[in-house]
């Protein structure tokens, strides 16, 4: 029944007449919050790069996960407290940012946008965001540094072999990057069935951009100029702690782990020198857990002891990157909403995209009493049941 509802919820997402009717936003001042841009993209991406975007895994229950559990979560507003003006800077590993939120590695991002992560990057230097950028970026990682005005993070994929991780890291390390990301959580690999029915959708030959063959992927990538990319893969099966000791002996800058979602991982973190980590299940789009980040945090938390812990995964409001510093999160990451804003609109469109979270968070702040990102604590959240 699951499968028939989303058959036919598909076919009403791309046919429908009442989506006819809707009129999406003709400019980024028009949105008054971040979902606003969801239609925008939708009304001007090819389906199947609409889908790749917003598909999950199987059922895309994890994917739902990641917005609903912020419910289980509730503010505590403290009264009478002069809010005339709030600090919503934050320190991260020795650099200042202007707000406790950045934007979320996603690749391939010449599907939403010609110009791939450029003007992602010129947006984020315009509002002074940090990005962590994706190893399966359409733009090398010298060409976004220059365009940030200043080295990105980097979420790095271990590759089927570890010689390739070393060219990887290496590049990385020489374009000045700060800190690595090692991805950990799609080794087994992944049902996206939302994004292979939406492609049935698509009547385009893409075989000229894709080509047929699985490493047809890494040409069009720059990351991974000049690798022998016969049998090359972005995942490992046989990834272990071993694996992540050597790439910490490896490499000085800072190392953290994305994917992790459990007390006992978070631990394993700590215990194996690792300088941070995330907690991250890809956007719904790794494993079908059924728990959404949001509500990984606490134990996680509890598991990293002294780590920093970031967090991405489901992040469209001011109240949900509040919350989760609430629950000990040093920052957030945010995926989707940026690349809405980036089909849509381009670099004008990421730069409403901030705009907006970092306006509700202000605001949030100052409804809870809140004026500096210090303040902000367990007490400042409660959870239901």
């Amino acid at each position: 029944m699951r499968d028939l509802d989303r058959r036919r919820f598909l076919a009403w997402l791309t046919a429908s007449p009442l989506l006819a009717q809707e009129t999406p936003i003709a400019s980024p001042a028009e949105a008054i919050n971040v979902f606003d841009f969801e239609a925008a993209a939708r009304k001007v991406l090819p389906p199947a790069h609409f889908g790749y975007m917003a598909t999950g895994v199987d059922d895309d229950a994890t994917l739902r996960a990641n917005r609903t559990g912020f419910d289980h979560f509730f503010l505590r507003p403290r009264r009478l407290i002069d809010i005339r003006s709030a600090d919503l800077s934050t320190e991260i590993f020795g650099t200042k940012w202007s707000m406790p939120f950045g934007l979320a590695p996603i690749g391939n991002q010449k599907a939403f946008h010609a110009q791939g992560e450029v003007p992602v990057a010129r947006a984020a230097k315009a509002k002074g965001a940090m990005i962590m950028l994706s190893t399966a970026t359409n733009t090398g990682v010298e060409e976004v540094a220059k365009e940030l005005g200043q080295p990105p993070w980097y979420q790095l994929y271990p590759t089927s072999r570890w010689e390739y991780t070393e060219k990887l890291v290496r590049r990385v390390e020489e374009a000045g990057c700060p800190v690595i990301a090692l991805t950990v959580d799609t080794q087994a690999g992944r049902h996206t069935e939302t994004f292979e029915r939406m492609k049935k959708f698509d009547k385009r030959d893409c075989v000229a951009c894709h080509g047929t063959r699985y490493e047809d992927f890494f040409r069009r990538k720059p990351m991974y100029t000049g690798f022998d990319i016969e049998g090359l893969r972005t995942s490992n099966p046989s990834l272990n702690w071993e694996h992540v000791r050597k790439l910490r002996r490896f490499t000085k800058v800072k190392l953290l782990i994305k994917g992790i979602e459990t007390r006992e991982d978070a631990q394993l973190c700590r215990e194996n020198g690792l300088d941070g980590l995330v907690v991250s299940n890809h956007g719904g789009r790794a494993e079908e857990s059924g728990r959404g980040t949001i509500e990984c945090l606490p134990e996680v938390v509890e598991g990293g002891g002294p780590l920093p812990v970031f967090i991405d995964g489901g992040f469209r409001r001011g109240t949900d990157i509040f919350k989760a510093l609430a629950l000990g999160a040093k920052a957030v990451f945010v995926g989707r909403p940026y690349i809405w804003g980036s089909a849509a609109f381009g670099q004008s469109g990421v730069e409403r995209v901030i705009e907006i979270l970092r306006g509700e968070f202000e605001l949030v702040m100052k409804q809870c009493g809140v004026t500096s990102i210090a303040q902000i604590g367990r007490g400042s959240v409660g959870a239901r049941g």
